[in-house]
């Protein structure tokens, strides 16, 4: 049997999984605009395909401190 994580973990993989939500969901309305323009499409198109493209890289961070603990 595992012990329980410190506290400092749980803040740390909660913060991590709440980043990308917050990025793509109330982040949005901040970001609704056309110009700049990067590569061609709307700002906020990139800004959504960026995170989507993120996501993974912070699920895996959570995965990585789940193995340190």
């Amino acid at each position: 049997m595992r012990p329980a994580p410190p506290s400092g973990a749980v803040a740390i993989r909660l913060f991590l999984a709440a980043v990308p939500v917050a990025a793509l969901s109330v982040a949005v309305p901040l970001v609704n605009r056309v110009e700049p323009r990067i590569f061609g499409l709307p700002f906020l198109l990139c800004w959504l395909v960026a995170w989507v493209l993120l996501t993974p890289a912070f699920i895996w961070a959570i995965g990585r401190i789940e193995r340190h603990w």
